[in-house]
């Protein structure tokens, strides 16, 4: 009988974990290879969940798509790992019970890291070794994004009449990650034609009850959860659960109540989970019907956007002409020369020092803590960089978080160059999210939430700058780019260091159909070596020949190559200011005299150009 039939007037119970034991067996590497590496062991598991009273048995092919298994070399074993997986199921229960195809989700917090078409692609292989072995079921399980899940639905439902359970992950009780509730894309999934909906992984039974009671039951498809074991702990380098199986038992009934008819576990779940499934809702009658809990209303006083120190450098450069200075901070704690430096580009009336954030992936004095204290002793506007290399998502959140609490609102939004370029080529790279999620994630900060969409209590108010790389083959490319970035929500722009006239005219050229100003960038070159490791070794950045046949001639001459590089920036300047009205001065080495003397003089020329034209 299909166990669709069954469901119209029965509880089943799933098996729990797959994963989770293999992993306490010492098996950390790819869990779907052993399919063929260890039959027996798989074979076991399957058996234990049979004893301990599941009547649906997942396959262990959760990961066993091209794109998962690429990670491991064994892109080319998707056939061989998923038909085996069905056979290793069907051999364990021996018609006991029924065999789901288990397919779970490819993307995560960074929906844009794969594209659908590959994802599909993926998906289309993997089902079609599954249906081909004769599974009773399919099991879409721990899907973060509902696009990723409504289209493989979609793809699933139109090749087979099989039964299929769509399972989402929630990102917050009740919320998905894209802010939609839970209830309305379960609705959305039984509309595409999934005959099971529900949910699985990321929570306990605690806040996935929470979440099903604003979960009405379903018009056609029945209702499923697959809870975690409660939360994992993390000792000597192994993560454990540590959740007792008598605390599932005791949820078995509220599940029942609120509509779920399939009950299963997820990540830290052992066959005792569901044996206290089993015993407990044995012979249990589903619920037809069900009250809804009314949502509490909460209101919520948000102010209205913080007020700025400083008006917003996208409001200035739009009206007049404006300089930046960059200022790294310091690679050791002596900050003296720091605040020097700060003092004399406060005497040339810059709008903004800007303090990168550990650029090339060399360890500094923290940006936002040397930022703090510039805006509090000198009252100079801190632009604080921000990378997406160093910080997971939640260390973002937090960090942003905090700049909002210090008073730090200028900030510019950048990918951040790899771990293995800098100080620390063993340290790990973190890249949840791209530059383009990271300014959404700030321009979402200013709306009040968070990036889950938790509410923040306030407002923050961010202006946001991004980076604009001219300095490559195809600029037309490069402002497509910019223009996604646009669409993410940046503010402003700054670009990488220009060393052509020709260069900046074609930036012009390429962006003037633009409203969103963009400051150029300028770094004065202080010798020929620093000129052909910049051109030659440093991502983004390309010197004319004639800039750096101009500092070779100045080669046994320190300060006549930095006077030489000073005068080629001032040539830059009197073509950038006559197009844009942003100036970014980048400073070398804390040679601050020299981004000092460039204020002065892109200031003046800004002037100088204003009185020309009004004439």
């Amino acid at each position: 009988m299909n166990f669709l039939k069954r469901l119209e007037n029965e509880i089943l119970i799933a098996d729990g974990a797959m994963g989770t034991l293999l992993y306490s067996y010492g098996k950390d590497s790819c869990i779907e290879q052993l399919n063929l590496s260890h039959p027996d062991q798989i074979m076991d598991i399957h058996k234990a969940y049979l004893d301990a009273g599941a009547e649906i048995i997942q396959t262990n092919t959760y990961a066993a798509n091209y794109l998962k298994l690429s990670r491991y070399g064994l892109e080319e074993s998707v056939k061989e790992i998923n038909s085996r997986a069905v056979q290793l199921a069907k051999q364990a229960v021996q018609s006991k019970a029924y065999i789901v195809g288990s397919m779970g989700g490819n993307r995560g917090v960074n929906p844009q890291s794969l594209s659908m078409e590959e994802i599909k692609r993926s998906f289309r292989e993997q089902l079609y070794c599954l249906l081909l072995e004769g599974i009773d079921g399919i099991l879409l399980e721990t899907y973060y994004d509902l696009e990723e899940l409504e289209s493989v639905l979609a793809i699933a439902r139109k090749e087979t009449d099989i039964p299929i359970i769509a399972q989402v992950s929630m990102q917050e009780v009740g919320l998905l990650q894209d802010h939609t509730t839970l209830g309305e894309a379960l609705n959305r999934l039984e509309g595409i034609g999934a005959d099971i909906v529900g949910l699985n992984c990321r929570f306990g039974p605690h806040h996935m009850l929470k979440a099903l009671e604003q979960v009405p039951i379903p018009a056609k498809a029945f209702l499923s959860a697959y809870p975690n074991a409660g939360l994992p702990a993390y000792t000597d380098g192994v993560f454990h659960y540590d959740g007792d199986a008598d605390y599932f038992r005791k949820s078995a009934q509220a599940f029942r109540k609120q509509g779920v008819r399939l009950l299963g576990g997820c990540c830290g779940t052992t066959p005792e989970h569901i044996r206290a499934f089993a015993l407990e809702l044995k012979s249990a009658e589903p619920i037809r019907e069900k009250n809804l809990k009314v949502k509490e209303e909460r209101i919520i006083v948000s102010p209205s956007t913080t007020e700025r120190e400083f008006l917003p450098l996208q409001n200035i450069v739009k009206e007049r002409p404006s300089v930046i200075v960059e200022l790294d901070p310091p690679k050791k704690l002596d900050t003296t020369k720091y605040f020097k430096g700060v003092e004399a580009l406060k005497e040339k009336g810059i709008d903004a020092i800007t303090m990168a954030d550990n650029s090339l992936a060399s360890p500094r004095v923290s940006n936002s803590a040397l930022g703090y204290l510039v805006k509090q002793q000198t009252g100079v506007r801190p632009l604080i960089h921000i990378t997406c290399r160093d910080r997971n998502i939640i260390g973002l959140q937090s960090h942003l978080m905090g700049l909002h609490t210090l008073g730090l609102h200028d900030l510019l939004a950048i990918t951040g160059d790899p771990a293995r370029v800098g100080d620390f080529p063993g340290a790990s790279s973190v890249y949840d999210v791209s530059s383009f999620e990271l300014i959404q994630m700030i321009k979402q900060f200013n709306e009040g939430l968070s990036f889950s969409g938790k509410d923040l209590g306030q407002k923050t108010s961010f202006s946001v700058a991004a980076a604009f790389n001219p300095n490559v083959r195809q600029l037309d490319r490069a402002v497509e780019r910019l223009e996604k970035k646009i669409a993410y929500g940046a503010d402003y722009f700054i670009t990488q260091p220009v060393y052509s006239e020709d260069k900046i005219i074609s930036i012009y050229e390429e962006t003037k159909h633009l409203d969103t100003p963009i400051y150029i960038g300028l770094m004065p070159l202080t010798s020929s070596k620093n000129a052909e490791f910049l051109h030659h070794e440093v991502p983004g950045i390309k010197i004319a020949d004639s800039i750096r046949n101009s500092m070779a001639a100045h080669m046994d001459d320190p300060i006549k190559a930095a006077q030489e590089g000073i005068n080629i920036t001032k040539s830059l300047i009197d073509t950038a200011a006559e197009l844009f009205n942003g100036i970014y001065l980048i400073t070398p080495f804390l040679r601050y005299e020299m981004t000092a003397e460039l204020s002065e003089y892109a200031k003046q020329t800004s002037e100088r150009l204003r009185r020309k034209h009004r004439v």
